[in-house]
C-alpha cells in the first residue's frame, strides 16, 4: 500500500503534485489546506483524510478534525495505526505507548523523517507556496506485506513561486 503525504498546500495546489501521487491509495493531508476546493481536487486522484491546520479558519476547512487516527488493515499481520496532526509541537500523548506506527505532521514546511521509541515521526514538507528558502515537497509512505513503513520525500521541481 502506498500512502500519499502532503501539507501546508495554503490554497495552492501545485500541477507538479497530482504526478507524484497519481497511483496511491489514499492521500492524507497534514493541514494549513487553505481552500476546501484542494481536497476535492485531490479526491479525483484517491480518497483524503484531511485535518485543519493553524491556518484552516474558515469555510469547510475549520470543520476538518485537529487531529485523526488512520487504520492501515494488514492482514494476516498486525493493523498499523497511524496519527495525523497538524504541530508536533502538540502531540499530547506518547505514541509508543498508544501503539501508533507513525506520527504524520506538517507545520514547519520542513521535510523530515526518524525513528524514536520505534514509532516514524515524519513530515512531508509543504507543496503550496515556497516558504524562505524551503524546498517545496510531497511524502510518498509505503506499507510493506510486513507492515514495514518507508517514508520517502519527493522534491518537486517548480519555478519561483
Amino acid at each position: 500500500m502506498k500512502l500519499g503525504v502532503i501539507s501546508d498546500t495554503h490554497g495552492l495546489l501545485r500541477p507538479e503534485v497530482a504526478p507524484v501521487l497519481r497511483g496511491v491509495d489514499r492521500i492524507l493531508h497534514l493541514g494549513d489546506v487553505g481552500k476546501a476546493s484542494i481536497l476535492d481536487e485531490l479526491a479525483k486522484i484517491a480518497p483524503v483524510t484531511a485535518i485543519r491546520g493553524n491556518i484552516d479558519r474558515d469555510g469547510s476547512s475549520a470543520k476538518l478534525p485537529e487531529t485523526e487516527v488512520v487504520l492501515i488493515e494488514n492482514p494476516p499481520h498486525h493493523s498499523l495505526y497511524l496519527y495525523m496532526l497538524h504541530d508536533l509541537k502538540t502531540l499530547h500523548l506518547d505514541p509508543s505507548a498508544a501503539r501508533f506506527a507513525a506520527v504524520l505532521h506538517g507545520h514547519t514546511h520542513t521535510p523530515n523523517f526518524f525513528m524514536k521509541k520505534n514509532v516514524l515521526y515524519f513530515n512531508p514538507g509543504s507543496c503550496g507556496p515556497r516558504r524562505f528558502e524551503l524546498p517545496v515537497t510531497v511524502g510518498l509512505l509505503t506499507v510493506s506485506a510486513r507492515g514495514a513503513l518507508k517514508p520517502e520525500i519527493v522534491h518537486l521541481l517548480v519555478g519561483g513561486a
